[in-house]
């Protein structure tokens, strides 16, 4: 019943949203170039002189409340295959811009940067971001969630940065054929916005309250086009790849392996807004590795996707369901055998209905006796009301030609296991009001009972109130083999509050506290845990950030756990722990060459035990070309024998450099005590031409107590992006 009233309320402010776009009295009108434009940072064509400007940009933070006091003009043209688009970005105050490198996909808070967000549908939900900072490291992403970017999607489009002593000009073409539009409209949602990290401005040309990203595109204004853009037409870009690669593994001792093959990536643009993607022998070794931690968790931790291939238009499967409620979770893919081949069908239909499909196939593992799988998706998503949306999802995993051993020797799979859900987002016309109800069916050869979950969640958030509360209902039986679904057997609330005050100070911009809780239950309502959890924040002028905070928290075990994860004694099922911690966490401000972050806790831990973490994030840039960054973290767990004092130490430098804007080097060092193991990663990337690349991996692991190696390996890959 609880979660059936969630359900109406959500769809009650769903339905009493459908509203006129907020900021749809801000066009800004585009005409067809007559001459030629040349991407090099100087604004001399008759076509920019004549080109409508957009100016006068408000000022998002640190208030909302005025017009920016940093000066942004920003122009679009366009041709037969690309539009075009120069913003002139002035200085304010005197001295150097800011910028951590000129690595592709910068950190937003940490570069002086301009950004166009384009709502090609004019949905409020779905677009494309394109920028650079002030550098000329550019910045490309998918939107999603009306005012999310995935940076993972990387295309085609030229761009430069020229800088002058009282301005720099951000200069762009984006071919026709690298996004995807509604043929035949004459409006695109759009806005820009600018961060200039002297001032700690942050503006946008439509204003967005200060609460929301500037990437909101439900305050975007209009791009008025004087006739439709073009059909892009035939669009068939062929990715080929070869590598060259040697890895060897010491602990088992195996002969050195050799590698060299090729591999194939296709996409077909089927219509101006439908893309199909073909992969043949994908390799993903370029990707960067995961990030190691201390893990002290009870449940699977979560390390997201950086394949490419599952990427584009990934929200609609990735994003379905809750953080630990995922019934489609693409790393399950090929973790643990080769992928062959796949296919995948997305984008969209017409302004109200997205699909995405996508069908992989994987090898036999003959030593793990693990059969051909194959792994298929789908998802269907139509618009409703303002910005919100219903979806459903069908997840199906397969293996092919398989018969479980009836003598029960060796591993077992699962022949086959699906999932089928369905969710409405709720956002409305103002995102004022943001919201999701979830329901969720699995299907495996056994009966189970419980194979279903139910959620929602609704949150309102103002400039200075956000109110929020979530339940959850996972039932014992419910199982997704592609999904991440952690914990099942539970059902949750959590409910929150916060609130910013805004004083008249020239040091603090807003203070206030934040009060949350998260209730976990069995199937029958009683008490399993419990995190109790208050704090005070405070947010600088200067961008810098103060919390502080405590908690109570309570766990009763369901199954044995080692609070330690470290292979010792556990503790019994169903006994009951209780213990109450404080904390800090403080981030400098990023406009310094030298930044720092630190954290920290103290308090109780299982068994009546003590623990103390503390954790540091230390850079330097030498802007533009690079950066030092060191994260470390230490945990010291004190705990009756037989697990005693346990110390944990997390180490992980890392440099970056980038000798241009299409050529890089990084190397990643990581230390973790807990697992015994020393990593080193390092990949130099050159960007030739657009879109394709040459990467060199490198990738040891080590004993750390005597430096031996475990293994290494060395990859050569090159791609090449040709267009047909």
């Amino acid at each position: 019943m609880k979660f059936l009233g969630l359900v109406w309320i959500i769809l009650m402010i769903g339905s009493a949203a459908f509203a006129q776009k907020k900021n749809e009295a801000y066009q800004l009108p585009i005409r067809k170039a007559t001459g030629v434009i040349t991407i090099d940072g100087v604004v001399d064509e008759s076509d920019w002189i004549e080109s409508a400007t957009a100016t006068d940009f408000y000022m998002v933070t640190p208030m909302d409340t005025s017009a920016a006091m940093v000066k942004t003009e920003v122009k679009m043209t366009y041709d037969d295959d690309h539009l075009y688009l120069v913003a002139i970005c002035y200085h304010a105050l005197p001295g150097p811009y800011i910028v951590e490198s000129l690595r592709r996909d910068f950190n937003f808070g940490k570069n002086d940067n301009f950004l166009l967000f384009m709502d090609t549908f004019d949905d409020q939900t779905n677009g494309f971001s394109f920028g650079a900072n002030a550098a000329g490291a550019q910045w490309d992403g998918l939107m999603f969630e009306g005012g999310k970017v995935d940076l993972n999607w990387d295309n085609k489009w030229e761009s430069v940065v020229k800088n002058y002593e009282d301005k720099w000009i951000f200069e762009a073409a984006i071919p026709f054929k690298t996004i995807r539009y509604k043929k035949g409209i004459t409006k695109w949602g759009i806005n820009f916005s600018r961060l200039d990290l002297k001032t700690t401005e942050k503006s946008s040309w439509a204003p967005v309250p200060r609460q929301f990203p500037t990437a909101s595109l439900a305050y975007s204004g209009i791009l008025a086009w004087d006739t439709p853009p073009k059909d892009a037409g035939a669009n068939v870009s062929v990715i080929p790849y070869v590598l060259g690669g040697v890895s060897k593994d010491y602990e088992n001792d195996t002969p050195t392996e050799f590698r060299g093959e090729p591999g194939l990536d296709v996409k077909v643009a089927v219509t101006s807004a439908l893309n199909l993607d073909l992969t043949v022998n994908p390799d993903f070794s370029q990707v960067d590795v995961d990030r190691q931690v201390t893990n002290l968790d009870r449940f699977e931790l979560f390390f997201p996707e950086r394949r490419q291939f599952f990427l584009e238009n990934g929200d609609m499967f990735n994003n379905f369901g809750y953080q630990t409620i995922r019934p489609f979770f693409s790393r399950r893919i090929g973790l643990t055998a080769p992928i062959q081949a796949g296919a995948r069908l997305s984008g969209k239909i017409d302004k109200n209905w997205r699909i995405a499909m996508m069908d992989m196939q994987t090898g036999k593992v003959e030593e793990d006796s693990l059969p051909s799988q194959n792994f298929a998706v789908v998802a269907l998503q139509r618009r409703v009301f303002a910005r919100s949306n219903i979806g459903m999802l069908i997840v199906n995993k397969e293996s092919l030609n398989y018969t479980p051993p009836e003598n029960g020797n060796g591993p077992v799979y699962t022949k086959y296991n699906r999932n089928i859900g369905l969710e409405y987002n709720l956002a409305s016309s103002n995102n004022l009001w943001t919201g999701k109800a979830l329901y969720l069916r699995s299907f495996s050869p056994q009966i189970n009972t419980g194979d279903y979950v139910f959620a929602g969640n609704l949150q309102y958030s103002t400039r200075k109130l956000t109110l929020s509360g979530a339940y959850e209902n996972v039932g014992a039986g419910y199982t997704a083999e592609v999904g991440y679904v952690p914990r099942t057997s539970y059902v949750r609330m959590n409910p929150q509050v916060a609130y910013l005050f805004f004083p008249k100070s020239k040091t603090i911009l807003s203070h206030g506290p934040r009060v949350a809780t998260s209730l976990f239950f069995d199937q029958s309502y009683k008490p399993t845990d419990n995190e109790t959890y208050l704090a005070y924040a405070f947010n600088y002028r200067k961008l810098s950030s103060l919390i502080v905070w405590i908690a109570h928290d309570y766990v009763k075990l369901l199954k044995p756990f080692d609070p330690t994860n470290s292979g010792k004694d556990t503790l019994a099922t169903g006994t009951e722990h209780y213990w109450n911690s404080v904390g800090l966490e403080y981030a400098s401000r990023p406009q310094s060459n030298l930044t720092y972050a630190f954290s920290g806790r103290y308090g109780g831990y299982y068994e009546d035990g003590t623990r103390l973490f503390v954790s540091a994030d230390i850079g330097y840039r030498y802007q533009p070309f690079g950066s030092l960054t060191l994260s470390a973290n230490y945990n010291d767990i004190r705990l009756p024998e037989p697990w005693g004092r346990n110390t944990f130490l997390l180490v992980g430098p890392r440099l970056d450099i980038t000798f241009t804007n299409k050529i890089f080097w990084t190397t990643f060092l990581q230390y973790n005590e807990q697992q015994n193991n020393m990593n080193l990663n390092t990949r130099f990337q050159w960007r030739y031409r657009p879109a394709s690349d040459l990467f060199i991996v490198y990738t040891d692991n080590y004993l750390p107590s005597n430096m031996s190696t475990k293994n290494h390996s060395l990859v050569i890959k090159f791609t090449y992006w040709w267009n047909l």
